[in-house]
C-alpha cells in the first residue's frame, strides 16, 4: 500500500494530475497594500509497519497565516512578510484513541507563552517568481521554532512551468520534478538524493543498517497569478534491512487555503534595492538558512554513569554473556557512557571485578564517546603481560565496531606493535575515507613488523591483521608470501586472498594462484593448493581454470581429488555460482564429462545450501571436509554467510585442522612432506578474524590432553558486541523533525571442543554458539510544543550446535555430521511515549513467543551414516 494514503484520500488528486499535458503558469506574485490570509494546517503521525494494537502517535495545528507584499523589483523580486497568528495544537493521546473512534476531538494543549511569542514573530521572505531567494528574521529564535517557519515558507516555493530542477529548501538540496497543466502545479521531491547538514552515524556494513523509503509530493492550485491552495504530503518508511517488516511510519501533511485577500494590508516600502528594503524593516536583518539544522534534544530523565558508580561495588555479578538480560545491560551502560567524563568512566575501570572489566571494556569502546576511549588509553597498558587478556579484549571489541572513528584507530596504534590486529572495511567511506591517515599509519605499523620479523608465529599474526584489514593495496604483499613462505605462513596468505572481493582478484592473483595449485615452482601445503583452486573456481572463472583443475584431478591424491570434484559439482547446484555457467558448457565435453573424471573413491566432500530465505536474508551454509588417505579429517570448513540486498556479511566460519594423526595410529601416510602432530581451530566471527585456537601441538602435548582433560570446551570468543548503531535525522517540510535511532547489541559465548581417542579409533567434534540478541528501534518527533516516541523493542536467545563425529575403526569409515538449533524464546516490547507543555502520558504493551528448535538436514549420505553411528551408540 502507498503510504501516502495514511495521510488521507488527498492524494487521489495528484494521480489524476499526473495524466494531464504539460504546460506553463503565470507567474506567482503578490499585490501590494493586501493581506492575505491562509488557513494552514499540519498534520504528523508516528506509526509502526506494520500495524500493532498501539495505533500511534498523531498530532495536529491549526492558524493562520498573513502574508503581505512589502518591496517590489522591477525584475519581478519581491520581499514578503510571513506571520503566523492563532496558532492551535491538539494531540490524541494512545490511551484516549479507542474514545475517539468515532470521530472526537483531540486533546487540545496549550503552547505556552514563550513559544506563542516566538510563533507570531514575523519572518520576511525574499521571493522571486516562486523561487525562494532567502529568508531574514531573528536568529535567536528556538531552533524548532524557526523550522515550523522554514516548512511554511518552503510550500512558498515553486515553479510555474514543467522541468527538473535542483532547489533548497527545509530538506536540503534536492532534485524536484515539476508537472504542469492549466492551473496547477505537482511537484514531486527526490527525498533520497537531497544533501543537507551531516548528522548522526550508521554502521559499517550495511547489513545492519535501516533501509529508507521516502515519498514527497506537493499540489498547487493557482488562479492567475495567486496561489489559491497548496497541498503537501510525505511519508517515511524506516525498516530493518535484514528485516524490512519491522519498522517505523512518518507521514506529515500540509495544507495552505487562501481565505481572503481583500483586507487592506501594510503599505508597500520604496526602495532601490532588497539591501534598503531590508534596512528600513530591521535594524539588523539576520540571514537565516532554509534548509534546516538537524539536532538532538539532551535525555533529562536517563540514568547516569555517575549514579551507576555508586551501586557497583555493591552489586553481585551474575552475568551470563549469552542471556538477553546482560544485552539489555549492555545497551544501557552505552548509553550512560555517550555522556560520561573520562573520570567517571576511568573509575568504572579501575572499580570493577575481574569478572566485569572485560564487560565495560566492551561497553567503553562501543560507545565510541572521546571521554571513554580517553579513559581506555589511560587504563590498559599495552606493554603490561598481566594485561594481555584485557588488551585483547580491547582489540577484538575495536575489531568489532560498527563505526569505527579516528581515535579509535590512534588508540589501536600501540597495540599494534604487540598484537598486530586491525580492521576496516574498504568499502566503507567513514573508514576509508575520513579514518584514511589513520589507517595507513596501522598498516605502515604492521608491514614494518611483518618486513622485520623472522619468527613464522609473528608472521602469522601479521598476516591475520591484513587478512582482516582487507585493504587492496596489501594484495602484492600477500602474493609474496603466499608463493615464497612457509607451509604455515603460505596458508594464512592465501586464506586472506580469498576473502577479497572478485573485483580485487586481477589476473596477476589469478596467475600466482595457479602457480600455487599447480605447484610450477615449488611443492605446496595440499590444503594451500585447494585454497587456491578455490580462488580460481569462485572469482569468475576462466574455462581454461576449469579444465586444467578437472584435468589436475588425475594426478592428485584421491581426497583431494575428491574435494575438488564434490567443490565443482555443488557449484552447478548453485544459481548464483560464478563457475557454473562455464561449468555447465564444458560438461557438454565427453572427454571431459565421463566416469573417469567425475568418479573418485574419496570420502571427501563440499556442501552447500541455504539455512533460511526470507524476502530480506538467505542464509546460505557451506560445509568443506578433506580427509586424509586414511580416512582421518585433516581439515574441514563451516562457513555461515548472510546476504542481504547486496550485501554480504561472513557471520561466522569455523575451521578445524588436524596434521600428523596418521603416523600416531600407524598408518602408513603419502604426505610428501613431514607434518608435526597437531590440532587446532580458527574461526571468523561477523568478518574478524579471530586468534586461532591449539588444541594440541606435538605427541607429548596431545598425551597430557588425553590423559588430563576435564573435557571443558575452549573459550573461542565470549562478549558483547554493538553490531547496529544508526542514528539519523530526517527534516520533515512541515518543519517538524524526526529522529530515528537503531542500537543492535549480541551476548555472545562460541566454545568448541575436540576429542581424539586413539584407542577407541574414534574422535569428536562439538561448536556450541550462544547468543542474546537486543534490538532497540525507535523514532522520535520534535515539535516546540510537543515530543512524541515510538519505540520497539526486540530480544531473542539463540543456541546453535555443531558436531561432527567420525569412527575410523572400521571399513567404510562412518562420519556423521549434526547442526541443529535449539527452542528460541523471544519478546516484543512496544511503547508509545508523548510529552507536551502540560501533561506527559507513556502506554507500553508487548508480546511473546516461543519458536521449536530445529535439526538441519544437510544431506542424504550424512544423515544415513548417522543413523548408523547413533544405532551403535544405543546398543553400547
Amino acid at each position: 500500500m502507498n503510504p501516502l494514503a495514511v495521510a488521507g484520500h488527498s492524494w487521489l488528486i495528484f494521480s489524476l494530475f499526473a495524466c494531464i499535458a504539460e504546460g506553463s503558469l503565470q507567474m506567482p506574485s503578490f499585490q501590494p497594500g493586501i493581506l492575505y490570509q491562509y488557513r494552514y494546517s499540519l498534520d504528523a503521525q508516528l506509526g509502526y509497519v506494520p500495524r500493532v494494537s498501539l495505533q500511534g502517535s498523531w498530532m495536529k495545528a491549526e492558524a493562520l497565516v498573513h502574508v503581505q507584499l512589502l518591496w517590489r523589483s522591477q525584475a519581478g523580486e519581491q520581499l514578503l512578510q510571513v506571520q503566523i497568528q492563532n496558532l492551535k495544537f491538539s494531540h490524541e493521546p494512545e490511551h484516549e484513541k479507542n474514545q475517539n473512534a468515532t470521530g472526537g476531538p483531540f486533546t487540545e494543549t496549550t503552547l505556552g507563552k514563550e513559544n506563542t511569542a516566538e510563533l507570531q514573530l514575523p519572518v520576511f521572505l525574499h521571493w522571486n517568481n516562486g523561487k525562494v531567494e532567502g529568508i531574514y528574521g531573528d536568529r535567536e529564535e528556538k531552533p524548532l521554532i524557526l523550522d515550523l517557519k522554514r516548512g511554511l515558507i518552503s510550500l512558498l516555493q515553486f515553479q510555474p512551468h514543467a522541468g527538473r530542477i535542483t532547489e533548497e529548501d527545509i530538506s536540503g538540496s534536492c532534485k524536484v520534478v515539476y508537472t504542469v497543466s492549466k492551473d496547477s502545479v505537482v511537484k514531486t521531491k527526490d527525498l533520497q538524493e537531497c544533501t543537507r547538514p551531516r548528522f548522526g552515524f550508521t554502521s559499517v556494513n550495511k547489513i545492519f543498517g535501516v533501509q529508507l523509503q521516502p515519498i514527497s509530493r506537493s499540489l498547487y492550485l493557482m488562479k492567475g497569478s495567486v496561489i489559491q491552495s497548496v497541498l503537501s504530503e510525505e511519508s517515511h518508511v524506516v525498516s530493518l534491512t535484514l528485516r524490512s517488516s519491522t519498522g517505523i511510519m512518518i507521514t506529515s501533511r500540509q495544507q495552505l487555503e487562501l481565505m481572503s485577500s481583500s483586507m487592506p494590508g501594510l503599505a508597500e516600502i520604496h526602495g532601490q534595492s532588497l539591501q534598503e528594503a531590508l534596512d528600513s524593516l530591521l535594524e539588523k536583518h539576520q540571514p537565516i538558512s532554509l534548509v534546516s539544522q538537524p539536532f538532538k534534544r539532551m535525555c533529562t530523565q536517563c540514568s547516569s554513569l555517575k549514579d551507576y558508580l555508586k551501586t557497583v561495588g555493591n552489586r553481585r555479578v551474575r552475568m551470563d554473556i549469552s542471556k538477553v538480560s546482560t544485552t539489555w545491560q549492555f545497551h544501557r551502560l552505552i548509553q550512560m557512557l555517550h555522556s560520561a567524563k573520562k573520570r567517571d568512566v576511568l573509575q568504572l575501570l579501575r572499580k570493577a571485578s575481574e569478572k566485569t572489566v572485560p564487560f565495560f571494556i566492551d561497553a567503553a569502546v562501543a560507545a565510541q564517546s572521546t571521554a571513554s576511549l580517553v579513559a581506555l588509553s589511560e587504563f590498559l597498558d599495552f606493554s603490561n603481560k598481566k594485561q594481555e587478556p584485557l588488551v585483547e579484549k580491547f582489540l577484538y571489541a575495536a575489531a568489532f565496531s560498527p563505526r569505527p572513528s579516528k581515535e579509535l584507530l590512534r588508540l589501536l596504534l600501540p597495540s599494534l606493535l604487540f598484537h598486530g590486529y586491525l580492521k576496516c572495511d574498504p568499502s566503507s567511506s567513514s573508514s576509508a575515507s575520513s579514518n584514511k591517515q589513520e589507517v595507513e599509519l596501522g598498516m605502515e605499523t604492521v608491514l614494518r613488523r611483518l618486513s622485520e620479523t623472522e619468527e613464522e608465529s609473528e608472521m602469522v599474526t601479521y598476516l591475520l591483521s591484513l587478512k582482516n584489514a582487507l585493504l587492496p593495496e596489501t594484495i602484492p604483499i600477500l602474493l609474496n608470501y603466499a608463493e615464497e613462505g612457509s607451509a604455515a605462513v603460505s596458508g594464512t596468505a592465501v586464506s586472506a586472498l580469498q576473502r577479497f572481493s572478485t573485483q580485487h582478484i586481477t589476473g596477476e592473483v589469478k596467475k600466482a594462484m595457479r602457480r600455487i595449485f599447480h605447484e610450477k615452482m615449488r611443492k605446496y601445503e595440499k590444503t594451500c593448493r585447494l585454497t587456491a583452486a578455490e580462488i580460481l573456481l569462485d572469482n569468475e572463472p576462466l574455462p581454461m581454470d576449469i579444465t586444467n583443475i578437472l584435468l589436475a584431478t588425475r594426478e592428485l591424491e584421491t581426497e583431494m581429488a575428491t574435494f575438488l570434484l564434490s567443490k565443482i559439482q555443488s557449484s552447478l547446484h548453485s544459481p548464483h555460482h560464478p563457475a557454473r555457467k562455464a561449468m555447465k558448457e564444458l560438461l557438454k565435453d565427453p572427454w571431459i564429462n565421463n566416469y573417469s573424471y567425475l568418479s573418485k573413491a574419496g570420502i571427501s566432500s563440499s556442501f552447500s545450501g541455504p539455512l533460511t530465505v526470507t524476502k530480506d536474508v538467505l542464509f546460505p551454509f557451506t560445509l568443506d571436509l578433506l580427509f586424509t588417505e586414511v580416512g582421518l579429517l585433516r581439515k574441514s570448513v563451516s562457513d555461515f554467510l548472510v546476504l542481504s540486498h547486496g550485501h554480504q556479511l561472513q557471520a561466522a566460519q569455523v575451521t578445524f585442522e588436524a596434521k600428523g594423526l596418521d603416523s600416531v595410529l600407524g598408518e602408513n601416510t603419502n604426505e610428501e612432506e613431514e607434518q608435526e602432530l597437531m590440532a587446532g581451530m580458527s574461526a571468523i566471527v561477523f568478518d574478524v578474524q579471530l586468534r586461532p585456537v591449539v588444541f594440541f601441538q606435538g605427541y607429548t602435548d596431545l598425551m597430557a590432553k588425553v590423559l588430563l582433560s576435564s573435557g571443558e570446551p575452549t573459550n573461542v570468543i565470549k562478549g558483547n558486541v554493538l553490531l547496529m548503531d544508526h542514528q539519523q535525522a530526517i527534516p520533515l517540510q512541515s518543519g517538524l523533525q524526526a529522529v530515528v535511532e537503531l542500537q543492535g547489541g549480541l551476548g555472545i559465548d562460541i566454545s568448541a571442543n575436540i576429542d581424539v581417542n586413539i584407542w577407541e579409533q574414534e574422535s569428536k567434534t562439538e561448536i556450541r554458539t550462544r547468543g542474546g540478541l537486543a534490538i532497540d528501534f525507535q523514532a522520535e518527533l520534535d515539535a516546540p510544543f510537543f515530543q512524541a516516541s515510538l519505540r520497539r523493542q526486540t530480544e531473542v536467545e539463540t543456541a546453535l550446535n555443531f558436531a561432527t563425529a567420525l569412527r575410523f575403526s572400521g571399513s567404510p569409515m562412518l562420519m556423521c555430521l549434526q547442526l541443529n538449533e535449539e527452542q528460541l524464546p523471544y519478546r516484543e516490547i512496544f511503547t508509545i511515549s508523548e510529552t507536551s507543555v502540560n501533561r506527559s502520558i507513556t502506554v507500553r504493551k508487548g508480546r511473546r513467543g516461543m519458536l521449536a528448535g530445529r535439526d538441519f538436514a544437510l544431506h542424504t549420505a550424512n544423515s544415513e551414516m548417522c543413523k548408523i553411528l547413533l544405532a551403535e551408540e544405543t546398543e553400547q
